[in-house]
């Protein structure tokens, strides 16, 4: 973006990490999912007892985390409308993904709808009651699952704005996900990690990949 001043143009500054912060957590699902991630970690600490368990189901969740990325991204952000049992069924998260793909810097297309973050939520408080009286580690996968998920909203998000790449790492989720969008969508669909892809061969190098003319539709008209 560009501004004249005194017959000079002048680029607008990039939003720094602090603002770019502020301006996630002003979004009404932003802030839902860090109240889950407090609610979780708060019941789980008020049950006590940790144990080597809940160090073992944090690690599993981390460690399953690019693969369960990948396969939601493949087959449920990328659904494709088909028939069912005799009847058209379109997922309206895949219609909202899709928008997203039409769309990328619309911030409406970019967080977990909100109807999805209330089914989450509702799911949190029935399993957080079951960690009450039956388990304390489900709390801990609760916690957990809910600090991945709020980590994949930021990373997502952050990609999608005007906040330039810094560090080693990110540079390299910022520029897999826009070669997502705009080099070809059959490839990198890992966000918050590149290891679901590496494993199952959806990360190659940009020029062993086609320019493909539907990144942006995903191939169905809207």
């Amino acid at each position: 973006m560009t501004t004249a001043v005194a017959g000079s143009v002048h680029r607008a500054a990039t939003p720094g990490l602090g603002e770019s912060l502020r301006r996630f957590t002003s979004f009404e699902s932003a802030r839902w999912l860090a109240g889950m991630v407090v609610g979780a970690v708060a019941v789980r600490l008020a049950l006590g007892g940790l144990a080597v368990r809940d160090l073992v189901i944090a690690a599993g969740l981390v460690a399953a985390q690019p693969f369960t990325e990948w396969i939601i991204h493949v087959a449920i952000l990328h659904w494709r409308p088909r028939r069912i049992l005799g009847r058209h069924v379109d997922l309206a998260v895949g219609k909202s993904h899709r928008r997203h793909h039409q769309q990328p810097k619309d911030e409406r297309f970019i967080f977990i709808a909100m109807p999805a973050i209330k089914v989450f939520a509702a799911l949190d408080v029935a399993l957080l009651a079951l960690a009450w009286r039956v388990r304390p580690s489900i709390a801990t996968a609760v916690a957990v699952a809910n600090v991945l998920t709020l980590a994949y909203e930021w990373t997502h998000w952050l990609i999608h704005t005007d906040y330039q790449p810094r560090s080693r790492l990110y540079r390299g989720l910022w520029r897999a996900h826009r070669l997502h969008h705009f080099r070809n969508e059959n490839y990198w669909y890992g966000v918050t990690g590149h290891l679901g892809d590496r494993v199952l061969r959806t990360n190659p190098a940009k020029e062993e990949v086609p320019l493909s003319p539907t990144a942006t539709t995903l191939g169905i008209a809207m």
